[in-house]
């Protein structure tokens, strides 16, 4: 048990070091050393360029006000028009086992309980039978559960226990 909190904690880790490294270190850097690189080995070497260019702050100006729109406008085809993040979500999707199994927390402690119980009051009322105290406790149970909710509260472990097991083949 021990190994596999440490092997969780680990690729916790590691999950987060990528996302801080490619979606802020690496994207303002690489910007700025492309702008750089372009700048000061490409630009200053053209003197047609370095006419058009003539501060490395007018080619970043130009740059930004040409660059981000046109960024802007390609993440847009690659949400909206191309197949590639289709594709993605739906690997994404095949690969979550949240998808498959009840996740922690509010879901497994009050939406589906919930559900359990009033469609065992609503298949008791169709036929007519009384409802059980335990029944009638169950619901009030999940009651207190849902105000607290309501009122900004947690329910469950707040130190989150996986719903699967990588290691489990189903």
């Amino acid at each position: 048990m021990k190994k596999e909190v440490k092997k969780e904690v680990l690729f916790r880790w590691w999950f987060y070091l990528r996302q801080g490294y490619t979606v802020y270190f690496a994207f303002l850097f690489i910007g700025l050393n492309t702008l750089v690189v372009t700048y000061y080995l490409a630009i200053e070497k053209a003197p047609f360029l370095k006419e058009i260019f003539p501060t490395f702050i007018i080619y970043v100006a130009v740059l930004m006000a040409v660059g981000v729109p046109l960024l802007v406008f390609t993440g847009f085809l690659h949400y909206k028009k191309m197949p590639a993040f289709k594709t993605e979500a739906e690997v994404t999707t095949e690969t979550n086992p949240y998808l498959y199994k009840l996740p922690p927390g509010y879901w497994a402690e009050v939406i589906i309980p919930f559900n359990l119980i009033t469609s065992k009051i609503l298949v008791k009322l169709s036929n007519k039978e009384e409802l059980s105290d335990e029944l009638l406790q169950e619901l009030n149970e999940i009651q207190k559960k849902m105000e607290h909710l309501m009122k900004g509260g947690y329910v469950g472990s707040k130190t989150r226990k996986l719903a699967f097991d990588l290691d489990e083949k189903t």
